[in-house]
């Protein structure tokens, strides 16, 4: 069972950087593609970013792309998404998610594990 537990969302003016994380436990996280969604008030969960299981496949909705970078530290069972240039309509609950597969993918359904999120609020 893997568990996922992120961090680093706050509140910032827009233009502003977060840097969020992901921590994993319980699995083979190397192995496993993981992904970050949002979810803002009112709103459909909207995919953001993806990133294969050794790392060098990614791929970004286009709304953030160019201001948004996803890694991961294998070594240390950690996602980030670097936000950069942030704007009001990145106001949301940011979620990471993780797949027991390597294979990146952009759908909701394709995960099964899920941390309960961090709010990201960026202000005028």
């Amino acid at each position: 069972q893997v568990q996922l537990e992120e961090s680093g969302g706050g509140l910032v003016q827009a233009g502003g950087s977060l840097r969020l994380s992901c921590a994993a436990s319980g699995g083979a996280f190397s192995q496993y593609a993981m992904a970050w969604f949002r979810q803002a008030p009112g709103k459909e969960q909207e995919f953001v970013a993806t990133i294969s299981g050794s790392g060098p496949v990614t791929f970004y909705t286009d709304s953030v792309e160019g201001r948004f970078t996803i890694s991961r530290d294998n070594a240390n069972n950690i996602g980030y998404l670097q936000m950069d240039n942030l704007k009001p309509e990145d106001t949301a609950l940011y979620f990471c998610a993780a797949r027991t597969s390597g294979t990146p993918n952009i759908r909701p359904a394709a995960y099964a594990y899920w941390g309960p999120g961090t709010q990201v609020t960026v202000s005028t």
